[in-house]
C-alpha cells in the first residue's frame, strides 16, 4: 500500500493510502475528539466533533476527519479558533440532550462549553449510532436500531431479537457515551420480555 506524507499540526505524519485523517492523527499520537467513531465500525461522521481544517493547494476547508481520506502533502489543523468555536457549539447542543454524560462534560471543560446554553431536551441519547452500528456490523444481530426520524428519532431494541441475544452479549453497552442504552434496555426488558428478566 502506498505511503503518504501529510502535515498535521505542523508535524509530518506518515500514513498509508486509504487511511482517514483521524486514523493518521491517532497513529501519530495526535488527539482529535470523537463520539461516533469506533475502530471496528465503518466511519459514520455523525457527531461532527472530529471536524478539522485541511489545506490542499490553494484551498482550505473544514472536513470530518473520520471520513476524509489522507492525501499526499495535505496540511491539517486540528485546533483553531474557528474549529474550537464549532466544537463548543456542538457540545452545547449535545449537552442539552445528555447533560449528565461524563464524556460530554469532560469535553465541555476542554472547549469551554456551557451545558446550560440551550434548553434541555433530555432524551439522553445523542444519536451517535454506535450501538446500532456495532450490533449490525460486528455482531450481525440487528437487535437494536433507530425508529422515527429527525428530532423524533430514538434507539429501540427489537424485542424478538433482544430477548434472545442481548442478555448474553451487551458488548454495545460500554460504547454508549451517555449510558442511555443501558436504561433503554432495562425498560425494554421489563416491558417487552419480562420473563427474560425474572
Amino acid at each position: 500500500m502506498k505511503e503518504i506524507t501529510l502535515n498535521i499540526d505542523e508535524q509530518n505524519v506518515q500514513a498509508k493510502e486509504g487511511m482517514t485523517v483521524l486514523e493518521a492523527a491517532q497513529s501519530a499520537g495526535i488527539s482529535i475528539p470523537k463520539l461516533c467513531h469506533h475502530e471496528k465500525l465503518i466511519p459514520f461522521g455523525g457527531c461532527r466533533l472530529c471536524l478539522v481544517e485541511v489545506e490542499s493547494g490553494r484551498w482550505t476547508k473544514l472536513v470530518v476527519s473520520c471520513v476524509y481520506a489522507v492525501e499526499n502533502g495535505l496540511v491539517v489543523r486540528t485546533r483553531s479558533e474557528k474549529i474550537d468555536r464549532i466544537r463548543k457549539t456542538l457540545l452545547e447542543l449535545l449537552l442539552a440532550h445528555a447533560p449528565n454524560s461524563q464524556q460530554l462534560q469532560d469535553l465541555a471543560v476542554e472547549y469551554g462549553a456551557n451545558k446550560d446554553q440551550f434548553d434541555k431536551e433530555s432524551s439522553f441519547c445523542i444519536h451517535c449510532g454506535l450501538c446500532v452500528r456495532y450490533c449490525a456490523e460486528v455482531k450481525q444481530l440487528n437487535a437494536v436500531g433507530f425508529i422515527d426520524r429527525g428530532i423524533n428519532k430514538e434507539i429501540c431494541f427489537i424485542p424478538e431479537i433482544a430477548s434472545k441475544e442481548c442478555k448474553g452479549c451487551m458488548e454495545c453497552f460500554p460504547l454508549c457515551p451517555t449510558s442511555y442504552l443501558q436504561a433503554a434496555f432495562v425498560l425494554t426488558e421489563a416491558m417487552a420480555f419480562p420473563e427474560a428478566s425474572s
